[in-house]
């Protein structure tokens, strides 16, 4: 059976502070779907492939590598933007917890924003504030596309979306002013969740390495 994704319509942000409902239209109804849609027709071209075609598979060129290249693509093009509009809409602050994690891994939570912002700038498709469960520490990963420099076992806590689909409504091509809106709008009781269950994991994961 083909696994199939259905869009999370209830992650849809409004009423944002320097991010329009008139941006977050496109990015949330034709973007982010988009990667659902062509999520599921992959999901079943793979299911209607029979073991001839596999047997084809070839690392030059195969329709067999084109779709499970593209199944990457796909999905993580959903996970990050359902992580990313899940953790907008200001709200709460930063744990005492998270607080005294990043002031251990970066010194100080100015010194991480600053490497989240470079990061941002940086990258083509995503910055990423998350937790390396091998070495329990907090870093930042930049990809140049959903599956282009991930690091194997990040779990994202802050998500920023970087291509320009998610701001030239609203900055055209201007990314530090919309860096600095996104910063403004995160909801860390969101945040603070991700972290706890990200420290739970990194914990029941002890010994994966021995």
């Amino acid at each position: 059976m083909p696994h199939k994704l259905s869009p999370r319509d209830h992650l849809k942000p409004r009423g944002l502070d320097g991010i329009s409902d008139g941006q977050i239209e496109p990015h949330f109804e034709a973007h982010y779907k988009g990667y659902v849609t062509k999520y599921n027709e992959i999901q079943e071209k793979l299911a209607d492939m029979n073991f001839s075609d596999r047997s084809k598979a070839n690392q030059n060129y195969s329709e067999y590598r084109e779709l499970k290249v593209e199944e990457t693509f796909n999905y993580m093009g959903v996970i990050l933007h359902e992580l990313y509009f899940s953790h907008l809409g200001k709200s709460g602050e930063p744990s005492k917890e998270l607080v005294e994690k990043i002031q251990e891994d970066f010194g100080s939570m100015d010194a991480c924003m600053a490497e989240l912002k470079a990061a941002g700038i940086a990258f083509r498709g995503w910055a990423i504030l998350g937790l390396d469960v091998f070495s329990g520490r907090l870093v930042v990963n930049g990809l140049d596309a959903h599956n282009v420099y991930n690091y194997t076992g990040l779990i994202p806590l802050i998500v920023l979306d970087t291509y320009e689909h998610a701001y030239y409504v609203d900055q055209k091509n201007k990314r530090p002013p919309y860096i600095d809106a996104f910063l403004q709008n995160l909801n860390w009781d969101v945040i603070n969740e991700r972290f706890k269950k990200a420290m739970q994991a990194y914990q029941a994961l002890q010994g994966l390495i021995s």
